[in-house]
Formats: C-alpha cells, structure tokens, sequence
C-alpha cells in the first residue's frame, strides 16, 4: 500500500534515493522496483533486520538488480550518517510524526538531497488524526511510548518545509477508506483484537488490498479531500539547477 506517487515525485532509474523511517520497506521496495538506488533509515532494529532481509530476498529472486540495493541502516533522522547533497530524492513516510524534534529532522533530510533533488513527506491528516486521538489517549504519546506527539495542519507542514529550503511543489491526501479502520481501533482499544467491528472492517480492507475491486479506487479518491488518513507533500531543494516536476503548484 503505497502513500506516495513516484510518477508525481519524478522518481527516474539510476535516482539515489533515500527513504528515512522506512519501516517494514514499501516505499524502498517500490523505488528498487523502479530502478532506483535505495537506501533506508530506521531507527527500530527489528525494521532494519526485515527491510534488509526483504530486499536480500528481492535480489535472489531476481525482482530488483542487485545493484540498486545500496544498504539498510540503523539510524536517527536528527542526525543522518550521510555526506551533504548525497541524494537525488529523499522521502519520509508516517515519521515526523513521531519525532520531537520534527525541525531537525527536515533539515538533515534537505542537507543530504542534492540541490534541484525531489523530496515527498507524508503525515498523517489533520482531521481523521484529531478524531484518534480524541478517540483514545493510548493511541499518542505521552502514553504510547514512540506514539505521534504533535497532529500536523497541513500549512504547518508546509511552512516547516519552506523553511528548511524546499520549493514545495504539489499535495494530495491518500487512504481515506483506512481512517474509519482506526477509528475504530481507538474506540474499541487499540490492544482489543477481538472487537467485532474492528475484525470486520480489517477484513473488508483485506479484500480490497488482494482483489483490487474496480469501485474502490474511485471511490477512495472521491473521499481522500476530506476522510484522507495521509496528507502527502512534495518539493524539491533551492536553489534548483533543474526541476524533476515541471509546472506545477500546491494543490
């Protein structure tokens, strides 16, 4: 399940790229498939260990060359073991979220991309993340240790961004029908499996990953402006030498 376009990110065979907060590895693995040189970041070890093995198991399959797996390291957005202007792209998925010092981490993200280089984040919406957490304390920090600490507006973002030296470029929102899931989540508790509706609506979002049913694209994309669970932004590093997104504007 993918959060971010890599046609609207201009991603190109051969691009350097560098996911931060990867996690278990979709984004990463999108972009090997692409063509890309990947490179992942994450702060949780057991994430490290799974994203590396994946792509390990990738390569043997022969699903991406062997040569677009650059490395899978343990580390934290504050402070990014990487050269200045070392990327062509640099995207963070679900992650400023999380992080307390979210300024610091843009700006080790824009130090590494190279000038003109893409860039995309991606945070939870403002309006299904303000349901959530009046939903259920458990579900933020303080209380949920390594939990989000802030919910973004998405113009706080964008002028965390700008600041850091971007030329913000274009914005969607994305997985509208994944907000109700938890939802209800949080109503029912977070750690309470067996609730009925939360196993339903699991299962219902099952089938539409694994079947791919023809009205679900539409009708999620007819929902994102307002039930969007992710707000997705996307720019590039000034001052630009080029541009990989032509003309375009902040939707």
């Amino acid at each position: 399940m993918l959060t971010i376009r890599f046609d609207q990110l201009g991603l190109a065979p051969g691009d350097r790229v560098l996911d931060v907060g990867a996690g278990f590895g979709r984004h990463v693995f999108e972009c090997a498939r692409r063509g890309a040189d990947v490179v992942a970041v994450d702060y949780a070890e057991d994430e490290v260990v799974q994203t590396r093995d994946t792509l390990a198991a990738m390569v043997e399959a022969a699903e991406i060359d062997a040569l677009r797996f650059k490395g899978v390291v343990r580390g934290d957005a504050t402070t990014l073991p990487f050269d200045d202007d070392a990327f062509d792209v640099v995207i963070t998925s679900e992650v400023l979220e999380h992080i307390q010092d979210d300024v610091a981490a843009i700006a080790e993200m824009v130090r590494v991309l190279k000038p003109g280089g893409a860039f995309a984040a991606t945070v939870p919406a403002w309006f299904p993340e303000k349901i959530n957490w009046m939903l259920s304390d458990e579900y933020h920090a303080p209380k949920s240790p390594g939990g989000h600490v802030r919910i973004y507006s998405a113009t706080e973002l964008k002028a965390k961004l700008a600041a850091a030296g971007l030329d913000l470029c274009g914005s969607h929102r994305a997985h509208a029908l994944h907000s109700p899931y938890w939802w209800l989540k949080c109503a029912y508790g977070l750690e309470n499996t067996d609730a009925k509706p939360v196993k339903k609506y699991h299962d219902f979002l099952c089938m539409l990953i694994e079947k791919q049913p023809s009205w679900a694209e539409p009708a999620e994309r007819a929902l994102n402006p307002v039930l969007g669970k992710s707000v997705v932004l996307y720019g590039e590093k000034v001052p630009p030498t080029w541009s990989k997104f032509g003309k375009s504007s902040l939707a």
